[in-house]
């Protein structure tokens, strides 16, 4: 939110020499983030005067109109004569009072102006537009002042056009509702400062009629618990917007539109009530206020056709929905101008959950919208309902009707009982309970004990003892976010001051190191990056497109997902239940940005409901939770197992003057998920690879993984649908791997050293194609023995001389003794017996035997 401290001191008395460094450091000390502060004044240097237009000649010739000016500019240029200024705007005419800036200024963005010659004339200085003062975005024409001003020809132009002011941009946190105003911002400026404060919420206004401003009919009240309308009738359609007002929406980022629609914005900004403005007689007999039925449509302010849900709050008359309720109106009844000449405003209170849910469904985060969310005060409709009124008849003519709308279902805000002591035991700075009463009623509350009124002595009875002292405080209504003694308690120590708790660290434990947990996923991590893999980290959300596209559980009954009953995309409601949908969008979105050898992995949790389980239990916050509790919520909440998983595509092997990359294929998939077990602590001899079929890996280039016989996880080369649907290359390869379904990490012995020399021996083996190599590779490893070191597969051939369904596996074994040098005789019988093993187990044979 941008807002000006001229606009801010309207509301309250700060000094008039406070210090912007003051200022910024008061609203971080109330615990309201300053993104930016501008300081308008010094964002054009040099001379910017008023002048005014005395000659205007048209020059022709060229593509695009030009004016050859003089401007009256005074004394600032030094002359007195009338400056010779090159224009191509025409929204001026001689005797209009322009903004002029003379040579040796500079205009924001670091735009030098000078003198020089161009279209055949001398031009020293610029006629400036909004936008190229950094006021607006309007670049249509020139700025023209009014001609009722009081500013002269010479004089400085930055008071004149709201260039002598400091702006700051905050950032309001989502529970901070009421500080996305004016109001807002100077009710917590007066409890820093200690000044008064002049509250726009509490202006009078008159109340509701017997008879309505217009027929209306809230059908929802729980999404709508309050609605107020007035009408005004003969307003000028083509009456301007006022200067100084559209200055004030435009520093805070809002451009003008039309008198009306101005007014509405201009009203949120000072009262943080959003309102809308329907031209009347646009619309068709009386308006009713209820749930969209599934499909109805609706053209909003932006031009987009909408269809609406079941959920969504709409406005409708005889023809239907004319406003998406709370965040945009529609086409069908907006203020035209130029045509529009009777004008209803309406100011309402809806559920800020609804206004949520439907601003993020159609991706509408309107100013409005904004504020709905955070929660806006109920009682101020009225209030803003006659400022928006006078405004408009004040600057643009027309005659309120004597009739207001007003339908109120609003409730009143529940008690909260509050400790006295509570504040002092929870943040451990002594807060005396006529202090908390204080600080209280700043923020608005109403504060009682029982039936009687704290006094405000520190000493006086029942008061010094706080612990015996119950509060009932009753929050006031712009403050919706206070709803529990813990709010109270963050209000008193906000507005005490948080430089007043101490920074005490607590004393460190004896640190027993990294749980064997976390030394398994920095194992993971590191073996995966030395493989030229790079991490990333997905968010966890997918959408139920993406899950049947890899064939991955989405939210029916048949393949359970959790879905989000609050999502941050209406478009991503699931929680994933695998880490291969969101990293196959991260590496297509790399390839979609040049790159094209990749390797990405992720380490993080996937969510498995647990079906049946039922609802969580309630529990508040005035308690911890029982140990039952505990493990009644613990059984409801999704089983978010640690996955790892990676995807590769391209060249493994850059290609270069050395010759050819190579690509990477289903193979190195696997071996990289025996890589991450070996890194996690799983020797080899744990560790089988058969081939499986499991979506969404091809059904022939699949491996399962298994640890102790229990799948662990799959790898290869991706679906070919997969692949065409994702838009990836061809022979896309991935793996994934459960990390915490493999057991504890044993403690692994120091390895024996052998000071002695291998013996080295190929043997080529020759089984059916079903046969895995893996369980070739372990029948030799069996009948071995001890004496044998290694055995690694690298020759896998098949051909018409071994028959057909049959290859061939070459291994090469490695023996070696730890205690003397291998006779050829202890290595060929080491090896036969490897060979019989493997025989009698898989009917292996020795190739050329």
């Amino acid at each position: 939110m941008r807002v000006s401290v001229s606009w801010l001191r309207e509301y309250v008395d700060l000094p008039a020499d406070l210090p912007t460094g003051d200022l910024e450091q008061a609203l971080v000390d109330l615990g309201i983030e300053v993104e930016s502060v501008v300081d308008l004044r010094e964002s054009v240097t040099g001379q910017l005067v008023v002048g005014e237009v005395r000659e205007i000649e048209e020059l022709t010739g060229f593509k695009k109109p030009i004016r050859f000016c003089r401007v009256d500019v005074g004394a600032a240029n030094g002359t007195g004569e009338p400056q010779e200024i090159v224009c191509g705007a025409r929204n001026f005419a001689v005797g209009d009072r322009v903004v002029v800036i003379l040579p040796g200024g500079v205009l924001p963005g670091g735009f030098a102006i000078g003198a020089r010659k161009t279209y055949g004339h001398n031009s020293a200085g610029m006629i400036c537009s909004a936008k190229e003062l950094g006021l607006g975005d309007d670049h249509s024409g020139i700025i023209v002042l009014p001609p009722d001003g009081s500013a002269k020809p010479g004089d400085d132009a930055r008071p004149v056009v709201g260039l002598d002011d400091v702006v700051f941009e905050l950032e309001i946190t989502p529970d901070r509702g009421y500080a996305l105003s004016l109001r807002g911002l100077a009710r917590e400026l007066s409890h820093a400062f200690d000044v008064p404060l002049h509250d726009p919420g509490m202006a009078p206004a008159p109340g509701g009629t017997p008879t309505p401003a217009y027929p209306v009919e809230v059908r929802d009240t729980v999404g709508c618990d309050r609605y107020t309308a007035r009408l005004v009738r003969g307003v000028d359609p083509n009456a301007p917007t006022p200067s100084w007002m559209a200055q004030r929406l435009v520093t805070a980022g809002i451009r003008s539109i039309s008198l009306p629609v101005d007014i509405t914005n201009y009203v949120m900004l000072e009262l943080g009530q959003p309102m809308h403005a329907f031209d009347a007689d646009r619309i068709a007999g009386p308006l009713v206020v209820r749930r969209a039925e599934a499909g109805e449509k609706l053209t909003t302010l932006d031009g987009v056709n909408r269809v609406l849900t079941a959920d969504d709050m709409v406005i409708c008359d005889d023809t239907g929905p004319i406003s998406l309720a709370a965040v945009m109106g529609g086409e069908t009844s907006e203020v035209d101008t130029g045509v529009t000449t009777n004008v209803l405003f309406e100011a309402a209170h809806w559920d800020p959950a609804m206004v949520g849910r439907t601003a993020r469904r159609h991706k509408l985060f309107s100013e409005a919208a904004k504020r709905w969310e955070r929660g806006v005060d109920p009682a101020v409709a009225l209030v803003a309902l006659e400022r928006a009124v006078r405004l408009l008849t004040e600057h643009g003519g027309g005659t309120p009707s004597a009739e207001i709308l007003d339908i109120d279902h609003v409730r009143p805000r529940t008690p909260i009982t509050l400790p006295a002591d509570l504040p002092t035991r929870r943040v451990g700075v002594e807060y005396p309970p006529a202090r908390v009463v204080a600080l209280l009623e700043r923020v608005g509350c109403t504060v009682a004990q029982g039936a009687d009124r704290l006094s405000e002595d520190p000493g006086a009875v029942g008061v010094a003892s706080g612990a015996q002292v119950a509060l009932s405080v009753t929050p006031p209504t712009w403050r919706p976010d206070l709803t529990d003694p813990a709010d109270l308690v963050e209000e008193v120590v906000r507005l005490d001051g948080y430089d007043r708790v101490p920074s005490v660290l607590p004393t460190a434990p004896p640190g027993r190191g990294l749980t064997p947990r976390q030394r398994r996923r920095r194992a993971v991590a590191n073996s995966l990056a030395e493989r030229g893999y790079v991490e990333v980290l997905a968010h966890p959300f997918v959408s139920p497109e993406l899950a049947d596209q890899l064939g991955l559980p989405t939210d029916d009954s048949r393949r359970p997902a959790v879905r989000l009953a609050n999502p941050l995309s209406e478009e991503e409601p699931l929680l994933r239940t695998t880490l291969l949908g969101p990293l196959l969008g991260i590496l297509k979105r790399n390839l979609g940005r040049g790159h094209r050898d990749l390797a990405l992995y992720e380490i993080g949790a996937v969510f498995h409901p647990r079906l049946g389980a039922g609802s969580p239990p309630a529990m508040g916050v005035d308690r911890r939770p029982t140990d039952a509790e505990f493990a009644a919520a613990d059984a409801v909440v999704p089983a978010q197992p640690v996955h790892v998983a990676a995807v590769l595509t391209g060249d493994l092997d850059p290609a270069g003057w050395w010759g050819a990359g190579r690509p990477a294929g289903w193979a190195d998939a696997i071996e990289t998920a025996r890589d991450v077990l070996d890194a996690a602590g799983v020797t080899g001899e744990r560790v089988e690879v058969r081939a499986a079929e499991y979506a969404p890996w091809h059904p022939g280039r699949c491996a399962e993984v298994r640890v102790d016989d229990a799948v662990i996880g799959h790898a290869g080369e991706l679906h070919p649908t997969v692949v065409a649907a994702l838009e990836l290359p061809r022979r896309t390869c991935a793996l994934e791997l459960d990390l915490d379904a493999l057991p504890p990490t044993p403690v692994t012995p120091a390895p024996t050293v052998s000071g002695f020399p291998p013996a080295l021996i190929d043997v080529a083996l020759v089984v059916d194609d079903s046969v895995p190599a893996e369980q070739v590779r372990r029948a030799l490893e069996a009948g071995a023995g001890e004496l044998l070191e290694d055995v690694r597969l690298f020759d896998v051939y098949s051909g018409a001389q071994l028959g057909e369904g049959r290859r061939s596996l070459a291994y090469k074994l490695t023996f070696r003794a730890p205690d003397r040098t291998l006779t050829v005789e202890e290595a060929v019988a080491a090896r036969d017996a490897a060979v019989a093993v493997a025989a009698e187990r898989l009917g292996a044979t020795l190739r050329g035997a």
